[in-house]
């Protein structure tokens, strides 16, 4: 059997993304629990598009991810996020970044069928932008990625690689709050109208869906 290392982790936003890689060459699952509500900015975006001082006032953290895309809202009870850390050599390892986390979305797609959750579908081709989806993550559609049908964003998925392993950081939005989001954003922000669907709110158990995808993803990272 493949070797994988699940790991659950509670504290603030900003120590899970410094974390490094890995230095063996095992499979790992980080679950993240954020402790302070955050928002996350991609590695390329302007540091400005954050009301930094609504943040300070609030207590929000603002952090800065390795990986690309919009920002990501996160707090313990509307969001879940999973790294997935897969080796270079590990048999799902693919080359080609579009299509090397269809396997990841599949998981989530089965984990969530299993909880109730109907109409999903997932992209299968490369990055999509729509208006806003510069400024905010779960506007856009990226490799893997799934949606219900109305087009809202349930499991957002980000890669980052490394010599040794590629990261792929998940979040899924169990309660999406656009209004908080524009809240803690600076001007000029998008109408209301363009976010209000752009992710989804689910009625399932936060414990229930990390066990179920633990053994999804186990199962397909040791077949």
């Amino acid at each position: 059997m493949r070797g994988v290392r699940v790991e659950e982790f509670s504290g603030r936003a900003g120590e899970f993304h410094a974390r490094e890689m890995p230095d063996d060459r095992l499979a790992h699952l980080w679950w993240f629990e954020t402790e302070v509500e955050a928002v996350v900015l991609g590695s390329t975006q302007r540091h400005e598009v954050i009301d930094v001082e609504t943040c300070r006032r609030s207590g929000v953290d603002i952090v800065r991810r390795r990986s690309g895309g919009g920002v990501v809202h996160l707090t313990s009870s509307g969001t879940v996020w999973l790294d997935v850390l897969l080796p270079v050599e590990h048999p799902l390892w693919d080359c080609d970044v579009t299509t090397s986390s269809f396997w990841l979305g599949e998981a989530w797609m089965e984990s969530l069928w299993s909880l109730g959750v109907e109409g999903l579908h997932q992209h299968r081709g490369g990055l999509e932008r729509s208006e806003t989806s510069d400024l905010i993550c779960f506007a856009g559609r990226g490799p893997g990625e799934v949606f219900l049908g109305d087009g809202s964003k349930v499991v957002g998925i980000s890669q980052r690689r490394t010599r040794s392993h590629a990261r792929f950081q998940c979040a899924v939005s169990l309660a999406w709050d656009p209004v908080r989001l524009l809240d803690l954003l600076s001007e000029p922000k998008p109408d209301l109208v363009d976010v209000a669907n752009a992710g989804s709110s689910l009625s399932i158990d936060r414990g229930q869906l990390i066990a179920r995808m633990t053994g999804s993803v186990i199962e397909r990272l040791t077949s």
